[in-house]
């Protein structure tokens, strides 16, 4: 089942169960995908789809942080359950050790063994991890992993 066939399904089910929250949330992915559907002319691909739910899981991070140094707590807590939510559409997450895995793999395949070439680390790796592990973690293993070789 592919992630738009899964929120046309999440929806149809929230609309019967009354469930507001997750409806508003299914709705507003729904109207981005659209939105960055018009913007490209052309149907969207599974990358992309992922693209504007990281897009829309790193927002809910960001408020859920901000509301807590307000001391918003209760709108800390609808952020996360948004957040709950939207992550159901993302692919599984990675384990460390897989991330691990990946990121030695590409490094021998590419031969990169300093840090000046962190870049292109970075560009063969997250393609191949994208919404599956946090950018910043990777970028941290990656710098581990070739300051240790």
């Amino acid at each position: 089942m592919t992630i738009i066939e899964k929120l046309n399904s999440d929806l149809k089910e929230a609309l019967k169960s009354k469930d507001s929250l997750r409806l508003s949330v299914i709705r507003l992915i729904k109207a981005s995908l659209k939105n960055k559907q018009i913007e490209k002319m052309k149907e969207l691909t599974e990358d992309d789809i992922v693209s504007v739910l990281l897009s829309h899981s790193k927002q809910r991070k960001e408020s859920i942080t901000q509301f807590t140094l307000a001391s918003r707590l209760d709108l800390a807590e609808k952020e996360k359950k948004e957040l709950e939510i939207i992550e159901q559409y993302l692919p599984k997450k990675l384990s460390a050790e897989e991330v691990d895995e990946i990121i030695i793999s590409s490094l021998k395949e590419a031969t990169i063994t300093s840090l000046k070439d962190i870049g292109l680390a970075m560009k063969i790796i997250m393609p191949k991890i994208r919404g599956s592990a946090d950018g910043k973690y990777v970028n941290q293993r990656v710098r581990e992993i070739l300051l240790d070789s």
